[in-house]
């Protein structure tokens, strides 16, 4: 499947007694995937996998596994899964092995690994930056599908990898609020915790870039970029899930330590803009 377009991290939903709301879950996709989504992404940093148990974890796998098959469009998953059309793979966090053991350790997974990977590149989370050629060469391993570009800026590099990636290789805007400019300069899309909210805007600025309508593309763009900015204002994903327990669309805004509920300033300003 291709790894293009607007691809949504799911949030894991919880119900009043702190269980994973299960069947919520199952909705939420749903209706993400109708509003105009192009694949999903199971416990990315967006689904708090750190705080889910592992039976936890399976479940929401196979729920989204489901609803992905039946609508035939991509799953990315945030661990191994044989379901999924690839895995996202973080860049080793806290060790910084410097380039030369980024590449060695993507090309031990790539070998090993029963689906092709996404590399996630978030060097504020890893502490390991990335240069445009390193990321070349793990473009270049077999098996491996893409990159979530999340350097929270859009500088030299990303410019220079979109300009000349490996064949095959699809740069994924990680950052909400540099969506359009990437696409505008050849991104194959993103992953994109925003979208959430407005999953009809964001899937119509994909397609106004890919068809060359700059008007509505600039247009469009300059507002999400807005609403991403303050979906992201606290901790991801408080604030999303308080958009979306607002919107009825999730039982409760709740999210799991360390995070905490978003605060009702942070709220109403993503209300405001998400045009709820």
């Amino acid at each position: 499947m291709e790894l293009t377009g607007v691809l949504v991290p799911m949030i894991t939903p919880f119900d009043e007694s702190g269980a994973v709301a299960y069947p919520v879950l199952e909705r939420l996709a749903l209706e993400i995937l109708e509003a105009g989504a192009d694949g999903l992404v199971a416990l990315g940093t967006t689904g708090e996998p750190g705080a889910l148990s592992q039976p936890e974890r399976h479940g929401v796998l196979d729920v989204l596994a489901k609803v992905c098959a039946a609508r035939g469009v991509p799953l990315i998953a945030g661990e191994q899964f044989p379901r999924a059309a690839a895995t996202l793979s973080l860049v080793p966090p806290f060790v910084r092995p410097g380039p030369e053991g980024v590449v060695a350790h993507f090309t031990a997974l790539a070998e090993a690994s029963p689906v092709p990977l996404v590399v996630y590149h978030v060097p504020a989370r890893t502490g390991q930056p990335l240069d445009a050629a390193t990321l070349r060469r793990i473009g270049g391993l077999d098996r491996v599908a893409g990159v979530k570009y999340a350097t929270g800026a859009l500088d030299a590099d990303v410019i220079a990898l979109l300009a000349g990636p490996p064949p095959g290789f699809r740069i994924l805007a990680g950052d909400d609020v540099f969506l359009s400019p990437l696409l505008a300069l050849g991104a194959a899309g993103g992953i994109l915790a925003s979208a959430h909210i407005a999953t009809d805007r964001f899937a119509a600025l994909f397609r106004a870039w890919r068809d060359g309508d700059v008007g509505t593309a600039r247009k469009l763009g300059h507002g999400l970029a807005r609403l991403s900015a303050a979906l992201f204002a606290e901790p991801n994903p408080a604030v999303v899930k308080a958009v979306l327990h607002a919107q009825g669309r999730i039982p409760t805004p709740s999210v799991r330590p360390p995070l905490l509920p978003a605060s009702p300033q942070a709220l109403r300003a993503a209300w405001e803009l998400a045009g709820c």
